[in-house]
């Protein structure tokens, strides 16, 4: 079982920025040929040509045809890491159900397409890495409850996947609120307000960083014994 990154091509979905970005930008330090995967071309192309990454793809992981399309030229994976996804947010008796729906849409079903799309390409002595998040151990109410079994179903879909896809690993990192453009986007005029009343209940008095992140994805990746797990990075928070 190989442990280094060392000239393995890594395949990053939601790699153009935040926790993905940092992810990309740390495994090409460690040697690897980064692909990275967004759903904008030209946000895609620019990143990938800044960064000096091997290659660029755009895909809507709520499409399965354009991630059939994105990889269709690829001659192998070693390590694919699916980040993308929104922050879907909707009370269930108030949201529409569709757009609930995209919770999995984007996180179960695009893996699922993923996965078949690049079938024995997928290199049997590399890994798999998802993406849930803190509201799969602490959901609240506002309006999460979805996304919070969608999180939820990611680390035991790993889980599952372990042993179907073995030897290939199959983990999942869960990071608590990170400092991304996601988060800003997400709360709009709201983000410092929200910063400002988490970081006083946060161990550590702040939040988590993409580099901080990333590096977890880094390991799950280059650890070869690392398998079915589930990865918390959130400084605490599943503490308090």
């Amino acid at each position: 079982m190989s442990s280094t990154l060392q000239d393995r091509t890594v395949v990053i979905f939601g790699g153009t920025s935040g926790i993905g970005l940092a992810a990309a930008q740390q495994a090409k330090a460690a040697g690897a040929r980064v692909i990275v995967v967004g759903f904008n071309a030209e946000g895609a192309e620019r990143v990938a040509a800044e960064n000096r990454f091997a290659g660029w793809r755009a895909a809507d992981v709520n499409r399965s045809e354009t991630i059939v399309a994105a990889l269709a030229d690829l001659p192998k994976a070693d390590h694919l890491v699916l980040l993308a996804g929104t922050f879907v947010a909707g009370k269930i008796l108030e949201a529409e159900v569709d757009y609930l729906k995209r919770a999995f849409d984007e996180r179960i079903w695009a893996a699922v397409h993923t996965l078949r799309t690049l079938g024995d390409r997928l290199a049997l002595d590399g890994s798999v890495t998802f993406i849930s998040g803190a509201l799969a151990d602490r959901p609240n109410a506002q309006g999460t409850a979805v996304l919070a079994a969608a999180s939820a179903a990611m680390e035991a879909f790993a889980r599952g996947l372990a042993l179907e896809l073995a030897p290939v690993r199959v983990n999942t990192l869960s990071p608590g609120t990170t400092d991304t453009p996601l988060l800003a986007r997400t709360l709009g005029a709201r983000r410092d307000e929200y910063v400002a009343a988490l970081t006083e209940k946060l161990p550590q008095r702040r939040l988590g960083t993409a580099e901080e992140a990333g590096a977890a994805v880094v390991f799950l990746m280059s650890n070869g014994f690392m398998n079915g797990e589930t990865l918390h990075v959130d400084g605490g928070a599943r503490l308090i």
